[in-house]
């Protein structure tokens, strides 16, 4: 073992075969174990200490954001959202694994819960966990879009940096006809809903910055550009730093101009989490979303 913190609690507790053995246990043995270690340690707590631990724990703390300025801005971004997507209500809990075994992201990143599933931590991975769901009874495209408050273990530093916000997420699932017929088809119309939420709701100039990961997808660049109002500048961005393991084929970020600097809003791109999920290498998915609490 590596993690220092874990070998000094191993140590407490008869060594790493506890571990292992924990690991081992059957789900539902697991949480009833951890139900009663839960519950015991429960019991033990008073008012001073749920108190103290309001002001301790950054994860219980409110939103930095007034909820009428948060709700202005949901009401904006879902108005950009095109009738095509049916807006579905995800629940503020995912089946444990869905973002690390979907895209490479530790599972320490996440809020895990002793009952086997994980706090919400991006929304785009929940529409398309259940993209894939109706894609295994529908052969028409699937477009899905939520806004919803997630939670993230990280700190990214910096003043915007808060443990929970909301965000906007629009995933479409499809089938590909081959020549790269899907990416074509939607990426113009999901990366014009997210540039146009940032316009509604604060009216200042927006960037589109696409970044072709497979040069195949130069196409998919050119059909963006034409798809996109003259009013969203495209600009191509090879050096991006981040999403090169996430992403495959092309990839892109939103942001506007705010306050004489460039601000990011939104990110997304293509990837293969419904191929994964159903096992079926023709299936194609794009997601995108935007955070709303940047918007309000």
């Amino acid at each position: 073992m590596t993690d220092g913190p874990l070998d000094r609690v191993l140590r407490k507790v008869g060594g790493p075969a506890t571990l292992d053995l924990l690991v081992d246990l059957p789900g539902a043995d697991l949480t009833t174990l951890l139900l009663a270690v839960t519950s015991r340690r429960a019991e033990k707590l008073t008012a001073a200490d749920v108190m103290r631990r309001r002001t301790e724990d950054r994860f219980v703390a409110p939103g930095s954001v007034g909820l009428d300025r948060l709700r202005e801005a949901e009401s904006a971004v879902l108005a950009a959202v095109p009738a095509g997507f049916e807006r579905v209500v995800l629940s503020p809990l995912a089946p444990l694994g869905l973002c690390s075994a979907l895209g490479p992201v530790h599972q320490n990143k996440v809020i895990g819960t002793i009952r086997g599933n994980e706090v919400a931590a991006d929304p785009t991975n929940g529409l398309a966990l259940e993209a894939a769901v109706r894609r295994r009874s529908s052969a028409e495209p699937v477009r899905l879009a939520t806004v919803q408050r997630v939670v993230r273990a990280q700190q990214f530093g910096g003043p915007r940096s808060v443990p929970h916000f909301s965000l906007l997420a629009l995933v479409t699932a499809g089938r590909d006809p081959g020549d790269l017929g899907f990416e074509r088809a939607v990426a113009g119309e999901q990366i014009g809903a997210l540039t146009d939420a940032v316009r509604r709701r604060l009216k200042i100039p927006v960037q589109a910055r696409l970044t072709v990961l497979d040069p195949r997808f130069a196409a998919v660049v050119e059909a963006v550009r034409a798809d996109l109002p003259e009013e969203v500048e495209v600009v191509e961005d090879p050096d991006r730093p981040s999403g090169h393991n996430y992403y495959t084929g092309l990839c892109f970020k939103i942001f506007g101009r705010a306050d004489g600097e460039w601000v990011e809003f939104g990110d997304g791109g293509f990837v293969t989490w419904t191929r994964d999920l159903l096992g079926n290498r023709k299936e194609r998915l794009l997601i995108g979303g935007l955070g709303v609490d940047r918007l309000a």
